[in-house]
């Protein structure tokens, strides 16, 4: 059996290892730090797993409780898993509840990748303190215990989103009056911050050279293409690899990129100019017959991979210069200082970062201003290139 000094004394190793207790009861140290007390028990001739918290919040003593209780459960006939599960709807204000009610309602708008991506972050490092404690009695103090330990681990960014997302699912809670204050914005400025590291994108001085060695590159003409075509668009690379033929309206002269590949999940035209519509026309020499209009010369069934473009920029001499979302810079940097209109600039590079005077965005916002602000981009670019 364990005993206190045992726990406090296991050491972190490369890969999670478990260590027992009785019972069913268990320590699953992981390779990060963090020790879950843990209990296997079989119900209906299935083995199953009942989570009973953190070390050292919750003690050896405690986590023998829990296993106590689990087993006069067990005794009676009865799942533990489900009767936990029936104590948690009954205090419907743990912050484990308010969390996943707040997640499913802000998911909706977000991608998949980065649904997954915030979900893993809370249910790893906020869920395991706070998950039942009741949201009413998290203090800033204590939220700011939970978060320094990620900020221990020298997780500086983690740490930041982890207070925004704490200060979304409260600022939640206040609405829907489970909460009369919000501990998380109380917390702004008391996290290490890392010093910004801006992406690397080309100037507008760097910029005509660039397209001019990209005119006489001497890698697959069709990779040529598409980098240009980002060029042009300035969407991001995982929106332009995964094109197909029947996104693009030539009569319209529209390219409507789909939800489901956008970072907001909201679908986004791109105002065709003169300068793209070419540029299909030659892409279609290579790939016409194909479903992806940007499909690898090595394997045409797919589409390019994602190091294609960056391969060329490499290739051309331009490594830690830019990258293909470096473009997007680029093209913002120059369109806001030639006096275009801020806000229609931001809907065409469709970020995901908006502020409340931009909130209601839709589709065709502003699209008459786009289709301006392509044609001249578009026309900035051969005139750079020559």
């Amino acid at each position: 059996m364990l005993t206190n000094t045992k726990v406090k004394n296991l050491k972190i190793k490369e890969k999670s290892y478990k260590v027992s207790d009785s019972h069913g009861l268990y320590l699953h140290v992981h390779c990060n730090g963090s020790k879950y007390w843990r209990q296997n028990y079989r119900y209906s001739g299935k083995q199953k797993t009942l989570s009973h918290g953190v070390y050292p919040r919750v003690s050896l003593a405690d986590a023998r409780k829990k296993r106590d209780e689990a087993l006069d459960i067990l005794a009676n006939g009865n799942d533990p898993a489900k009767s936990k599960r029936l104590d948690k709807l009954k205090n419907a204000n743990t912050f484990e509840l308010v969390a996943k009610e707040w997640f499913d309602k802000q998911s909706e708008k977000w991608s998949e990748g980065h649904q997954k991506k915030v979900w893993l972050s809370i249910e790893r490092d906020l869920i395991p303190f706070l998950g039942d404690d009741p949201i009413d009695r998290i203090s800033p103090v204590r939220l700011l215990e939970v978060l320094k330990k990620v900020e221990g681990r020298g997780a500086l960014d983690v740490a930041s989103r982890l207070r925004q997302r704490a200060e979304g699912i409260f600022k939640y809670a206040l609405l829907t009056e489970r909460v009369t204050d919000n501990p998380a914005t109380q917390l702004q400025g008391t996290l290490k911050t890392r010093k910004v590291k801006h992406l690397n994108a080309l100037s507008k001085k760097e910029f005509p050279q660039f397209l001019k060695d990209l005119e006489r590159y001497d890698g697959h003409p069709l990779i040529r293409l598409s980098t240009l075509m980002l060029i042009h668009t300035f969407v991001r690379t995982g929106e332009l690899r995964f094109a197909k033929w029947d996104e693009f309206d030539l009569t319209a002269k529209e390219w409507v990129i789909p939800a489901k590949r956008m970072k907001m999940k909201e679908e986004h035209i791109v105002p065709l100019t003169s300068q793209t519509l070419d540029l299909l026309e030659k892409i279609k020499e290579y790939n016409g017959h194909r479903e992806f209009v940007f499909a690898s010369p090595q394997r045409p069934k797919q589409a390019i991979s994602e190091n294609a473009i960056i391969n060329c920029i490499y290739r051309m001499g331009y490594k830690g210069k830019t990258t293909g979302h470096g473009f997007r810079s680029t093209a913002s940097t120059i369109l806001n200082e030639s006096s275009f209109n801020p806000d229609a600039i931001e809907r065409q590079l469709a970020h995901a970062e908006r502020n409340q005077v931009r909130a209601a965005y839709n589709r065709s916002e502003y699209l008459d201003e786009r289709r301006i602000i392509m044609q001249w981009w578009s026309d900035y670019i051969i005139k750079a290139t020559n």
